[in-house]
């Protein structure tokens, strides 16, 4: 039915009204947090894997390569890759000396892990196959990378696996795997974060979930994070024997080895109290600047432990990795990274964290910026035990439990104490959701004072012309 337009302006249809009003207050209400939220949580994301300001380019340390061993690479994007990743598969396959273990990236140019840390790859994925005479890796594996359609890295990737090495994927490394196309037909795992996805782009693959990691022939995958601890230790078991393998899991601290089988574990959704996710990447915009002292001989999972628990989804920190003077520094198992500077060079800190069981009983770190060192390893343990109790104690338990179960820590195996919940970060989106509805009505209060406001009449209009 037609109405005139009076008809909407006067009497009783005053709902287009109504709703426009209703309208402007929800508006008002978001704008703020949504687009202070959506550019915080752009920063958060970039400088996860923000690279060196000016990379440099020097020769990895030679490692030894023993002929005689079965060749383990662990693969990295030209962009990156993720530490923990990376680093856990490659600390429990060295501590067994029963396999080469290079890192391997598309080009010599050093790689940005997560966090911040610049590692020199040990060999190109041209080098490694001169190397290797030719011939495919005995294992190959793969971590979560920033990229999961690098030209370079997926052709690597499908080579490997057409000349039969056993190849590892952990974590979202599946979707790198799976990008390759090495997955298909396979039965896989991956994140509990990620599985949906990679169920809709990736078909042809069998998903699984609520398991450690899936030995499916010539293609062993993992569930999140940590789990590829458990899927690296199962590789060891096929190539190297049960006992190597418990051996291996008893030096890195790892108490939740299970021979020959897979641990169950909880098919993981969101809940009510992950809301602490979106808080952390979207309204946590004074994160502090750690600086991390790398020390010679330090443990990758040491390391690991510290670059991606302060910074991947929670954001406790943006860590700086610094050396006490030397240009570049080497790892237990000899790994090269180039810090980005010294502690002399080191700009402002809040904080000073010192990874490594060794550097914790030395109690060799210098203080800086009238800093004491936290030494997160001083106790015993697993590597990570330390920095999930120190985010619980000095940021709050909330994101430590979150970041924890992304890690896919065991449940229960570590008690974290601290403050329960960030309330000042909560009270953020709704300030800014209020600051947002005060700008509206000072906007309308302007605005009516304005049409308030009396007209000028000339009650003496100039004569006609003659």
């Amino acid at each position: 039915m037609l109405r005139r337009r009076s008809e909407y302006t006067h009497g009783g249809h005053r709902l287009p009204r109504v709703v426009v009003r209703i309208g402007a207050v929800v508006l008002a209400l978001a704008v703020l947090p949504v687009s202070v939220g959506a550019t915080v949580a752009a920063v958060n994301t970039r400088s996860v894997y923000a690279p060196a300001p000016s990379p440099g380019a020097p020769a990895p340390v030679s490692r030894p390569f023993d002929p005689a061993l079965p060749t383990a690479v662990v693969v990295l994007g030209a962009e990156g890759a993720n530490i923990a990743d990376a680093f856990g598969p490659f600390e429990v396959l060295a501590v067994t000396g029963r396999f080469n273990v290079p890192t391997a990236a598309p080009t010599p140019t050093p790689v940005t892990l997560t966090g911040g840390l610049d590692l020199v790859p040990d060999v190109t994925f041209e080098s490694l196959a001169t190397r290797l005479g030719g011939r495919a890796a005995d294992v190959v594996v793969v971590p979560a990378m920033p990229r999961t359609d690098e030209p370079a890295v997926l052709d690597f990737l499908r080579r490997q696996a057409d000349g039969g090495a056993l190849m590892l994927s952990v974590c979202w490394g599946g979707g790198v795997t799976a990008a390759a196309g090495v997955l298909d037909g396979h039965t896989a795992t991956s994140h509990w974060y990620y599985l949906d996805g990679l169920e809709k782009d990736f078909p042809d693959v069998r998903w699984q979930r609520g398991v450690r990691y899936v030995d499916d022939g010539q293609v062993v995958s993992t569930a999140g994070v940590l789990s590829g601890i458990d899927g690296t230790l199962r590789v060891i078991e096929r190539l190297a024997g049960t006992q190597v393998a418990a051996a291996a899991a008893e030096a890195v601290g790892w108490r939740h080895y299970s021979p020959g089988t897979p641990l169950p574990i909880p098919v993981q959704r969101f809940g009510v109290r992950d809301a602490i996710a979106a808080l952390n990447l979207s309204y946590r915009w004074d994160a502090p600047t750690a600086g991390v002292l790398l020390t010679e001989g330090v443990g990758e999972l040491e390391l690991a432990s510290v670059f991606v628990t302060y910074t991947e989804a929670v954001y406790a920190a943006r860590t700086l990795a610094l050396s006490p003077g030397a240009a570049t520094v080497r790892s237990r198992h000899g790994l090269t990274f180039v810090p980005r500077a010294t502690l002399a060079e080191a700009p402002q800190l809040d904080r000073l964290l010192v990874p490594g069981a060794a550097a914790a009983a030395r109690h060799d770190a210098p203080a800086t910026h009238d800093l004491g060192p936290t030494y997160l390893h001083a106790a015993p343990g697993f590597a990570f035990d330390g920095p999930l109790r120190d985010i619980a104690a000095n940021l709050d338990v909330a994101s430590a439990a979150w970041r924890a179960k992304l890690l896919e820590y065991p449940a229960g195996d570590i008690t974290l104490t601290g403050p329960g919940w960030p309330w000042d970060r909560t009270l953020r989106p709704i300030v800014l959701a209020l600051a947002g509805l005060a700008l509206l009505a000072g906007g309308l209060a302007v605005q009516r004072r304005r049409a308030r406001r009396p007209v000028q009449v000339d009650d003496h209009p100039a004569p006609a012309a003659a």
